[in-house]
């Protein structure tokens, strides 16, 4: 039973899952978690106004990937695949990357386009869930873009329909319009728009009436789901395939982005590295469902904690 790891470096955070691979007699493969990880490094940290990454990021990027080389090898890995996403893809000095990340890892780095991330969240996603309940559509709200894909699982194989990326995410839609500590009223309708106007390149692409089964993952939801719960700490145990409804998701939006910096920080559900650009991730969730609801798609919202990092684990099976 080979042992593989898979790192995920996105716009906020940077994650990483050590997982025993088992191939099972029809096909399939079943992954066994060995060590989950994630640390919030900002990575596109300024990207999105200056183009470029910051030294203070690669910096934090780089003490985060040492931390997990050491984690991989302690596990004995045999296979590590590291994907990286919206923030590298966009900045003129990604070669200052991909020096950093083959120097700690011995491995290089693969910047995977908007689709490709939308397809591996999609996998990672849909694995474990009853086909009976698809097609499903996987939307993955991260720090630079978000993916809506649709698509399938019959239980061995996932088969993507359609997919689609979208250059908005919760840091650069906070960075962008949400400036003010709690966002003004202006602030949340100017970025409710440019929500709006980002998203229905998606539609265009993914039909969401299509959809029986809508499911969130990463780190903006999962949160999302452990707010509405009131949970007193972060349980993944009880984010997992919890379930949040319309106005479940409207309610914790609005006290997020009515709360200041000092409020979001004083929440134990709340990740540090999450506090400032939480309010911008509930946003556009809150778009979605309501974008869902007006074009015939689910009206419910399942939330996953497997995703990319799952689907980028299978994908060395």
């Amino acid at each position: 039973m080979p042992r593989v790891a898979a790192i995920d470096c996105g716009t906020n955070s940077i994650r990483l899952l050590v997982a025993e691979l088992t191939h099972r007699h029809d096909g399939t493969v079943d992954l066994r978690d060995l060590h989950r990880e994630m640390r919030i490094v900002r990575l596109g940290q300024g990207v999105d106004a200056t183009g470029r990454l910051a030294p203070q990021a690669l910096e934090r990027t780089r003490q985060a990937l040492s931390a997990y080389t050491i984690a991989a090898r302690r596990k004995g890995v045999e296979k590590l695949r590291m994907v990286a996403t919206s923030a590298t893809r966009d900045a003129s000095n990604r070669d200052d990357f991909f020096a950093m990340t083959r120097e700690v890892l011995g491995v290089e780095a693969e910047v995977i386009s908007g689709d490709e991330e939308a397809k591996l969240s999609f996998a990672g996603a849909v694995a474990e869930l009853d086909p009976d309940e698809g097609p499903f559509l996987v939307a993955d709200v991260g720090g630079g873009s978000t993916e809506l894909v649709l698509g399938t699982w019959d239980g061995r194989r996932a088969d993507v329909a359609a997919a689609r990326s979208v250059d908005v995410g919760c840091v650069r839609i906070t960075e962008r319009t949400l400036r003010s500590d709690p966002p003004t009223q202006e602030e949340i309708e100017s970025a409710r728009r440019l929500v709006e106007r980002t998203l229905e390149d998606a539609f265009e692409v993914v039909d969401v009436s299509k959809a029986r089964t809508w499911i969130g993952v990463a780190g903006t939801v999962t949160t999302l789901s452990a707010l509405s719960q009131g949970l007193p700490e972060y349980d993944s145990e009880r984010t997992h395939l919890s379930r949040l409804s319309r106005a479940d998701i409207e309610h914790t939006a609005a006290r997020l982005l009515a709360s200041d910096h000092a409020a979001r920080a004083a929440d134990p559900v709340i990740h540090p590295g999450r506090v400032d650009v939480i309010g911008g991730g509930a946003l556009i969730v809150r778009v979605l469902a309501e974008q869902l609801a007006t074009r015939g798609g689910p009206r419910e919202l399942v939330v996953s904690e497997h995703d990319i990092l799952d689907g980028i684990a299978l994908s060395l099976a």
